[in-house]
Formats: C-alpha cells, sequence, structure tokens
C-alpha cells in the first residue's frame, strides 16, 4: 500500500496546484487558451518538454528499447533533441508572431487566414482532432500498465482475477488520471497546465535518474547489467542491432511531427515574448538526454536478466521487481504518473480550445457568446473527447497495443503535415489549393498504411522504409506542384505574412502596343 499512499499524496499535490492556479485566473477565454501570453522563460521550457515526453518516452521507449535493443535510442532521442530545437527555432517563434500580432489561438485560424480558406479549417479539424486520440491513448494505457504491477497485492480481494494479481486495474487508473487531469485543467486554464506541467517534469526528470540509479545499483552496477544484457541478447546492444537503416534514416522524419501539433502551438502562443524561447532551444536536447538514455538502458537491462512482461508492462514491472523500497517504488511511479499526465492536460485543453475557437466561434461570430459562455464549451467539449479516449483507452489495453507504435502513427500523420507550416512561413508562392492538395495527399497515403498495419501495429516497406516517409513525400510533391500550378495569394494576403518582403520596383510606362 506504501507507492499508493505515496501516488495519492502526488495526485492531491497535483489537485492543489490547480486550486492555487485558479486563484490567478483572470476569468476571460484568452487567460483559459493562452495565459494571456504571460508564460516566461523557465515555464514555457517546462511546458514544452513536460508535453513531448508522454508515456511514449518513459513507457514507450522502455517497452521498444525490451523487445528492439538499444538503437531505439537513435530511433527518436537523438534525432529528437536537435530536430525539436531546429522547429522551435524555425516555426514556434514565427507562430508565437503571427498569434501575438492577430490574435490567433489555434493552429486553424492561422491557416485559414494565411491560405484565405474557411473551409480549410473544416478540413483540418477533424484531421488535427483524430490524430491526438492515439496520443491520449497511450497516456491512458501508459498510467494503467505501470500502477497494476506496482500495487500488485494490495487488493487481493477486491481485484482477484488472475490478470490483475489483486492490484489497481488499468481501467481504475486511467478514470482517476482522467478525473485528475480533467479537474486541475479546468480551475487554471492553460496557466494551470503550464504550472502542473512544471511540477510533473521536474517530478518526472528526478525520479527517472533516481530509478535508474537505484535499479543499476541492484543489478551490480551499469557495467555488470550491461555485461549480463552481451551474454544473453547480444543483438539489444548491437549498432544496428534488430533495427535496419533504412528504418533508422526514415525515423529522422518523426520528430518534424511537434511543429504540427495542436498542443504544442498552443504553448508556443503563451509566451510572454520571443526571447522566453531561447532557453527552450537550448536546454530541450539535454533534457532530451536526460530522460531517455535511463529508459532505454532501464529496458535492455531488464532483457539481460529475464524480466518478463508485455511491452507496455517492462518499466512498471522492473521497478517494482528491482526497486525494493516501497517509498522509492511510489515516488518513482508517481514520476512516470507525473510524464503521463503532463501532456494529457495540454492535450485535452488544446481540443477543447480548437473546438470552440474553430468551429462554434467560427460560426456564429464575435461577440455572440460571453467569456463564461465560450469556456464553458470548451469544458464540455473537453469532457466527450476524455469519456471517447477513455473508452478507446480500454479498447487497446485488451488487445496490447504496443504505445510505442501507436504514438509513432500519431506522430507520422503529424509529421506529413509539416511541409503545409512550414511553406506557409516560409514560402510566400504557396497557395489555397496548394494547402488542400498537401492535406489530402498525407492523410490517403496515411490512412493507407495504417490499415495496412492492423490499425496501429508496426509496419515498413521496401525493406524498412516507415510510412511516415511516403506521407511526407506526397504531401510535400502535392503542395509544391500543385501551389506553381495555380494562382499565387492576394497581394493583401503575402503582405500581411510577409511585411519585410521588398517590393518589385515599377516596371516603366510604356506606349499600347496594338494586337
Amino acid at each position: 500500500m506504501t507507492p499508493l499512499v505515496i501516488v495519492i499524496i502526488y495526485l492531491g499535490l497535483l489537485l492543489a496546484l490547480g486550486l492555487v492556479s485558479s486563484r490567478f485566473f483572470r476569468g476571460t477565454s484568452r487567460d483559459f487558451f493562452v495565459a494571456s501570453h504571460s508564460i516566461g522563460p523557465f515555464l514555457l521550457l517546462m511546458s514544452v518538454f513536460g508535453t513531448t515526453m508522454t508515456a511514449f518516452a518513459l513507457v514507450g521507449s522502455t517497452g521498444k528499447a525490451y523487445t528492439n535493443g538499444i538503437g531505439v535510442y537513435g530511433l527518436m532521442a537523438s534525432s529528437s533533441g536537435l530536430v525539436h530545437a531546429a522547429v522551435f527555432f524555425l516555426i514556434g517563434i514565427r507562430l508565437w508572431a503571427y498569434g501575438k500580432k492577430y490574435g490567433y489561438v489555434t493552429q486553424i485560424q492561422f491557416f485559414r487566414d494565411r491560405f484565405e480558406s474557411n473551409n480549410l479549417g473544416y478540413l483540418l479539424f477533424p484531421i488535427l482532432v483524430g490524430l491526438v486520440i492515439p496520443y491520449l491513448l497511450i497516456g491512458v494505457v501508459g498510467a494503467g500498465k505501470v500502477i497494476q504491477p506496482v500495487t500488485k497485492g494490495a487488493f487481493p480481494s477486491l481485484f482477484p482475477h488472475p490478470k490483475f494479481a489483486g492490484g489497481i486495474p488499468p481501467w481504475v487508473t486511467g478514470l482517476v488520471i482522467c478525473a485528475v487531469v480533467l479537474i486541475y485543467v479546468f480551475q487554471g486554464g492553460s496557466r494551470g497546465a503550464a504550472w502542473a506541467n512544471t511540477f510533473q517534469t521536474l517530478v518526472f526528470m528526478t525520479m527517472g535518474v533516481l530509478a535508474f540509479v537505484l535499479i543499476a545499483r541492484q543489478l551490480g552496477g551499469a557495467a555488470s547489467a550491461t555485461e549480463a544484457v552481451l551474454a544473453k541478447a547480444p543483438d539489444h546492444l548491437a549498432r544496428e542491432g534488430l533495427i535496419t537503416q533504412r528504418q533508422f534514416l526514415s525515423y529522422l522524419l518523426i520528430p518534424l511531427s511537434v511543429g504540427m501539433f495542436p498542443h504544442l502551438f498552443q504553448h508556443w502562443l503563451t509566451a510572454r515574448s520571443a526571447k522566453t524561447f531561447r532557453l527552450t532551444v537550448i536546454a530541450h536536447p539535454v533534457f532530451i538526454m536526460i530522460v531517455w538514455v535511463p529508459t532505454v538502458l532501464i529496458g535492455i537491462w531488464a532483457v539481460g536478466h529475464g524480466i518478463k512482461a508485455p511491452p507496455n508492462a517492462v518499466l512498471g514491472a522492473t521497478v517494482a521487481r528491482l526497486v525494493h523500497n516501497p517509498i522509492i517504488t511510489g515516488l518513482v511511479t508517481a514520476g512516470i504518473l507525473a510524464a503521463i499526465m503532463s501532456s494529457l492536460d495540454s492535450q485535452f485543453l488544446c481540443l477543447g480550445t480548437i473546438f470552440t475557437n474553430d468551429v462554434v466561434l467560427h460560426r456564429a461570430g464575435k461577440g455572440r457568446y460571453s467569456d463564461q459562455q465560450i469556456i464553458l464549451m470548451a469544458r464540455v467539449f473537453i469532457i466527450a473527447v476524455v469519456a471517447v479516449t477513455y473508452g478507446l483507452a480500454m479498447l487497446a489495453d485488451k488487445y496490447e497495443m504496443p504505445i510505442f507504435d501507436l504514438a509513432i502513427w500519431s506522430f507520422s500523420g503529424y509529421a506529413a503535415l509539416f511541409p503545409l507550416v512550414f511553406a506557409a512561413v516560409y514560402w510566400r508562392r504557396t497557395t489555397k489549393a496548394g494547402a488542400y492538395a498537401s492535406i489530402i495527399a498525407a492523410m490517403a497515403v496515411w490512412l493507407y498504411y495504417f490499415r495496412a498495419s492492423g490499425w496501429g501495429g508496426e509496419y515498413t516497406v521496401w525493406g524498412g522504409v516507415m510510412p511516415v516517409a511516403l506521407c511526407f513525400a506526397a504531401a510535400a510533391v502535392a503542395l509544391i506542384v500543385v501551389s506553381l500550378a495555380t494562382a499565387p495569394p492576394s497581394a493583401a494576403t503575402v503582405e500581411k505574412f510577409f511585411p519585410t518582403a521588398q517590393k518589385p520596383e515599377a516596371a516603366p510606362s510604356k506606349a499600347p502596343v496594338s494586337a
């Protein structure tokens, strides 16, 4: 019961933090959605990093390293550190500037203005929401997979089923986690989410390092733990190992997904100024290394020491077996939940934001509803999304869908849309027709391979090429070809989004030429 008590205390602290943040809530919809652009450098770093590190980074990476070896670090962590920072610098600051200048609170508002199309928003809305759902699923599923082995035997009469072995089943954990996140998001909005993410990021980074040190010590040190892997499963430590070169190279496109995450866009808009991004760009790669190195090594060591568990449950099972101090076990478990919840809150909030602003208010017009009514609509939609997510998460848990692979499909969809956002901020010749063609091409290819994968399993083509490469290529080619073949955007739109562009000098007048 000791680990469970510590987790309950941690959840109570989160709720208390939400209550404190609510005292700073200004009561306006802009404050609820983007914290009135008041977030400073440290909070932005913590909230952005906490949002990108979820069950995928901790539970998923451990499970993937358990099955595929050390190459998993190269697949995501090493490339993500550099690519994320580049995207924050090249895309994030520009989108923040547009949002601050023109009052945007969502991506869709920006794209509607940039491409002079209301209907583009209605095309993007279901896509952005649909791609977030798998991302949400991994958080709910991951939480359950961590709590069940840690609480094994605590409730033998309440949960007697052999599958649960007296531990808290995933459906209970998922329900509690969703409820706690909803409460503190509802209390403080985006400011509450930023504060909670800061607290949670500090917790999961500290506890992750602590778990790594304790597990390494229990296994006789890092060198001894690694030698055991070399003896029993040398492929897990090979340079290529169980991952092909084509798979490795095509994975490099996955981190571009952060450029189109709707929840990350919302965090960017909370920044106080462009200088606020400086700390995030510099420190984000270092933070990724601090989190991913321990989790990948724990997954590999679990193989060498005979820990048997499904990929999603490897981290929880390893902690439960090797960290014998119940207080430490509880702290580490709380740290894992912190990583999971630091993404769920931002994702829940962003879905309510885009529904309210891009569907309801866009059709009703400004001034139709009060700030209180707008916030209420956002909260109601969030509850509906959480309910759907919870149901799908229980279905995913039933079929033991790997968290890592499910997340990769979500990231692949967003990465396929990256040509759209990059062209929108850097290529003034991009047209409305080109934007439509890019989105449709990306999603058509993505859906084709998602179905071929069995709706979320690991899948490659042509000897290891990830589907994200084909989705990205289709989107980029469609955007370029169609944009060049159609009329350029209006001069007013070009001037609005590229005001520093030099206008060509007027050509000297000439006498009319007769036909």
